[in-house]
Order: C-alpha cells, then structure tokens, then sequence
C-alpha cells in the first residue's frame, strides 16, 4: 500500500528514505573526520594533556580567584540589564501601540535607532561619556558601559516583541473589553498584556540569553572583569591551558543559560496551565470598578 501524500509533502518512496540514509550516514562518518582530526591536532600540541586541565579539578584557587569573581559579574551585569531592559521595552511597545502620532513617532524612533547600532557601539559611546561627564570611578566604569549598551540595544529589540506579541492577539478582545466600558490603558494592563505575555515568553527568553552572552564584549573591548577575560590571567599562570580554559568557560555559559531557560520554561507552563485551570468570572461591582467614573453599565 502506497503512502499517501501529505498536505506538505510527499511522503519519500523507498529509493529517497535509502538516499536520505546513505547521505545521513555520509554526512557522520564526514562530522566524525573533522572531530578526529581536532582531537588528534589538539593532542599533538599537548592541549589535551592532564596537566592542563588538572587544576579545575584539584586547584581551587583556580575557582576562588578568577572563575567565580568572573562568573558574578557576568550575572550582576546580566541581571542589571535584564531588570531594566525588561520595562523600559514593555514602555516603548506599548508606546508604539498610541493613538498619539507623536508618541508613535518618538518611541519609534528611538527603538529603530537603538536596535540599528551593534551593542559594542554602544557599550564604547557609553563608556566614553561617563568618562567625559560623570565622576564614576575607573573601576567601575566598565559595569557601567556594558549594562548602558545592553539596555539600549535589548530595550528597542524587547519592545518589538511586546508589539508583535499584543498584535497578534484577537482584535476580538479588545472588542470585549471596550464592550464592559474598560479605558484603553486599561484594557492593556488587564487583557492584552497578560494574554501576549505567555505568547512572548519564548522570544522574551531568547533575547535574555543574548543578554547574558553579551557580557563577553564588556570583557574583550572595555576590560570588564567578565567570564571570558578570565581566560587570558588563568592561562598566563597555569601553563598556557587556552583551550582548557576556553572550554571551562564556555562549559559555565551553557550552564548559567540553561538555567535561565529551564526556568523560564518552567515559568511558561505553569502559566499556560494557570490559564486552563481558572474560570475566573468578573462580577458587576469589578465591572462597575473598571468602568468610566460616572457612567452605569447600562447606559453604554
């Protein structure tokens, strides 16, 4: 019996799936190559040897000293970005959504400007003006910078998704809150906005993980003390171990965004199933409450 075809495509005919496999089987004998042949080039030049990685394991000064100091101000810079990107992008979607042509015209302006710059740019503007015109100390001027350039850059992109996630929403339900007399600020504080955070969620976790990689540039251009510029010290005094450190490093990125999209996965699910699970009913007197002062519900 012939498979029948999908709506998409056509499912493949025996000569295509012993294709698929033979290009399958091509494709990992050729990945499996390339891995041998960096094993084997790593290991010629002695970057596989124990005793360049023996100190993550044995030393813990190697921890105490620059891994952990790095790894806390990787996630102070991080979640200083990530508490002031978050509002001031939900402000300027929202603000993108007025009926005022001026206010439109602004914020517009202000997220295509933002978001056309590549963040290092902006995290060297920023550093050099608190040079110029501020009293803020050079020790703590790159935090600064980085956190200034992350929320500039992450605020216009975060305030797209705000916008692309309240428009996608039903224009039904604004129709059914302008229906119970509800104002317009108050219909995005209380029915769009709850509904497109969960719609959001994913593309809202995606820019956060951006955010904790983009720490790294702090640390190559303006010397923030970050995760990766603890690799040049920590290979200068054990033994040249780059690719040691690189990978331990690169180990700890995956581990601190991993964690942050498990939680946000977490957060994702028992909101989606607080949805299914409530049948809340709004009464009169909320109704009344939400209404415009002086008018009945009857009278709209």
């Amino acid at each position: 019996m012939k498979d029948k075809p999908t709506v998409l495509y056509d499912v493949p005919g025996p000569r295509a799936r012993r294709r698929n496999v033979l290009w399958s089987l091509l494709f990992l004998i050729a990945l499996a190559a390339v891995v041998w042949w960096v094993v084997a080039s790593l290991a010629d030049k002695g970057q596989l040897d124990w005793a360049k990685w023996a100190p993550f394991f044995t030393d813990p000064r190697v921890w105490e000293t620059y891994l952990l100091p790095a790894l806390k101000n990787t996630v102070i810079a991080a979640a200083l970005a990530m508490v002031i990107a978050l509002p001031l992008g939900a402000l300027l979607g929202i603000l993108r959504l007025s009926d005022h042509r001026a206010v439109r015209a602004v914020s517009g302006t202000v997220v295509e400007f933002f978001r056309a710059i590549p963040v290092l740019i902006l995290m060297l503007f920023a550093n050099a003006a608190y040079s110029q015109f501020t009293g803020i100390s050079p020790d703590s001027r790159p935090l600064y910078a980085v956190v200034t350039g992350l929320v500039l850059y992450n605020a216009s992109v975060l305030a797209e998704v705000v916008r692309a996630g309240i428009l996608a929403l039903p224009a039904g339900q604004t129709d059914a809150a302008k229906a119970i007399g509800m104002r317009k600020g108050q219909t995005m504080l209380y029915v769009l906005l709850p509904q497109a955070v969960t719609a959001m969620l994913p593309a809202l976790v995606s820019q956060l993980v951006v955010i904790v990689k983009d720490t790294a540039l702090g640390g190559a251009m303006l010397g923030f003390s970050e995760l990766l510029a603890s690799v040049r010290p920590m290979s200068a005094n054990y033994g040249a171990n780059t690719i040691a450190c690189f990978t331990v490093v690169a180990v700890v990125f995956v581990l601190l965004n991993l964690a942050l999209t498990t939680f946000a996965s977490w957060l994702e699910r028992r909101l989606r199933r607080g949805k299914k699970s409530t049948g809340a009913v709004v009464g009169v007197e909320a109704v009344e409450d939400l209404a415009v002062p002086g008018e009945h519900p009857d009278t709209r």
